[in-house]
């Protein structure tokens, strides 16, 4: 059955993400050629009808003029496409810092917050976007440092999400905070909800669900004592297994990725390893995506979400200037919807 919402959009920042001047990279992908390459997708008549964004450079300069944002909404706006939900710049090298980092690194953090806050009003005022959340994380690569002392880290990172929660609110914004095991204190599902309810914010700060990292989470792969499944599993297993993990995560979810994983772990540059992200139609891939989409998407609109986005990140540039691969992303993503969508 054919569905309105959510709208379906496509992420910028796989142009971005893993790409450098570093050996062995591959180089950026300009805004404007991931957003050609995004409206060149087509299925049955249907486009995907926004995008993502991440708030730093080459895309945006996260200090540009009130003009220059307005110029980038218009490029946006041409494309047909709104915005949903944007990336803050919170980690070191881009704005911000750690934030269970000291008094310094946090102050970073909370302006990585602010600019985030301060393009998402402008770009509501152009009237390109009308929902979404912006996205944060701990901006601490890696768990080692946070494993030292686990309980005062996290209560440290939740004490800036605090802090951060306080300026989005001020922004008549929410934060979503990405599921991923490369960042400390929310590298497992159980890490995850407990700085969620430290936060204990949930109209503010809310969870960025995406299938691709959170498969890592019912491994265990940076906290096997909190593993919901073991190597082997049968599909009952996984099953069981997956409504647990999502009935503790889904209250809390806000912004939810559609993605493909193999089980495997990737890295690139300075970006920690983390679930690798897989085509949509991967023969390696470990999920049903549209079954799994479901278990996050129950009661989506209750918790405000309007979209859903993919996330393929570190795909080689080849791949992603194919445009084979939007369409059949474009197709996947039409399948949640026609399964589970909303009017």
């Amino acid at each position: 059955m054919s569905h309105a919402s959510p709208k379906l959009h496509n992420a910028m920042w796989p142009g971005l993400v893993g790409k450098g001047d570093e050996a062995g990279q591959e180089p950026p992908i300009s805004l404007e050629k991931m957003l050609d390459l995004t409206a060149a997708a087509e299925v049955n008549g249907q486009k995907f009808e926004g995008i993502d964004y991440f708030l730093f450079l080459p895309h945006t300069d996260p200090n540009a003029t009130d003009d220059e944002l307005r110029a980038i909404a218009d490029l946006i706006a041409s494309k047909g496409f709104k915005v949903g939900s944007l990336v803050a710049p919170v980690w070191p090298g881009t704005v911000g810092d750690s934030a269970m980092g000291d008094a310094d690194a946090q102050k970073k953090f909370l302006d990585a917050v602010s600019v985030a806050c301060r393009i998402a009003g402008i770009f509501k005022e152009h009237g390109i976007r009308e929902y979404g959340c912006i996205r944060i994380d701990s901006a601490e690569f890696g768990v080692e440092k946070w494993r030292e002392d686990p309980k005062a880290n996290t209560s440290k990172i939740a004490e800036t999400f605090k802090a951060a929660a306080k300026i989005a609110a001020d922004h008549g914004e929410r934060l979503a905070a990405e599921g991923e095991i490369c960042w400390a204190g929310m590298h497992s599902w159980k890490d995850m909800l407990d700085l969620l309810e430290e936060v204990g914010m949930p109209g503010t700060v809310g969870f960025q669900a995406d299938l691709a990292h959170t498969y890592l989470y019912l491994m265990g792969y940076n906290a096997p004592e909190h593993a919901l499944l073991q190597e082997g599993y049968s599909e009952e297993e996984f099953y069981a297994a997956y409504e647990t993990m999502t009935d503790k995560l889904r209250p809390w979810t806000i912004d939810f990725h559609v993605a493909q994983n193999d089980g495997q772990v990737h890295g690139a540059g300075s970006h920690d390893k983390t679930g690798k992200h897989c085509p949509a139609d991967d023969p390696n891939g470990k999920l049903d995506i549209v079954r799994c989409a479901g278990y996050w998407l129950k009661d989506a609109p209750q918790r405000g979400i309007k979209h859903i986005c993919w996330d393929g990140c570190m795909f080689p540039n080849a791949m992603l200037e194919d445009p084979g691969t939007w369409n059949t992303i474009l197709d996947t993503m039409l399948k949640v919807r026609d399964t589970h969508g909303w009017d």
